[in-house]
């Protein structure tokens, strides 16, 4: 005999209203990770994180230096060579790239990209000496409703002084964070993904 609950539902239909809430969830979610995709941030926004990103880059280097902004596209065999190395696919075909220089002599580098946290993208900066070397790290945008310690000046610090041969285990080299094990994993290969690229692209930029 099935068992009825309130509201002259079965247990059977409970679980099956549950099912369908959750995939209907999983749908959303889909749907909006594509129109984050095609239309990323509002032209608002898009200025706001680059004015952050500047500021952000000022703070490290200084006033004396001059920044070079750059939209970078990413060739289809670079991009799939880096994320088989790094384990993660870039959220797009381009990063914005900035390159700093004191006179004739580039003193370092910063890329922003996106990663997938729980289901919204993060936005973040990294922040290289001219030898690609990692000197801080940052969250410039982060859309999810929990998770946000990763935007913590004390778990970034963790990657200071990396650069494309060190090891970025979250769990191991880098410290997870409770209730952020997802947004832990993303931030620490997207920041790994940035530093191999900017090995290859450097002397480019």
């Amino acid at each position: 005999m099935r068992e009825r609950v309130s509201g002259g539902l079965f247990i059977g239909d409970m679980k099956l209203i549950h099912v369908a809430i959750k995939n209907m969830e999983k749908s959303a979610r889909f749907l909006l990770l594509l129109c984050l995709y095609f239309f990323p941030t509002s032209p608002v926004e898009a200025s706001e994180i680059k004015q952050r990103s500047q500021e952000l880059i000022t703070k490290q280097f200084g006033t004396e230096t001059m920044i070079t902004f750059r939209k970078l596209d990413l060739a289809p065999d670079l991009r799939k060579r880096i994320e088989a190395r790094a384990g993660q696919r870039f959220f797009r075909n381009s990063i914005y790239t900035w390159k700093i220089s004191k006179g004739d002599t580039t003193v370092g580098y910063a890329l922003l990209d996106n990663v997938i946290g729980k289901s919204l993208p993060i936005t973040f900066l990294v922040i290289f000496d001219s030898d690609g070397i990692i000197l801080s790290t940052h969250v410039v945008k982060y859309r999810e409703a929990i998770g946000g310690e990763i935007s913590n000046w004390r778990w970034n610090r963790q990657f200071s002084g990396r650069n494309y041969q060190s090891s970025f285990s979250a769990g191991n080299d880098i410290d997870g964070i409770s209730g952020a094990t997802i947004s832990v994993n993303a931030m620490t290969r997207g920041i790994h993904k940035l530093t191999i690229l900017l090995e290859i692209i450097r002397e480019d930029l």
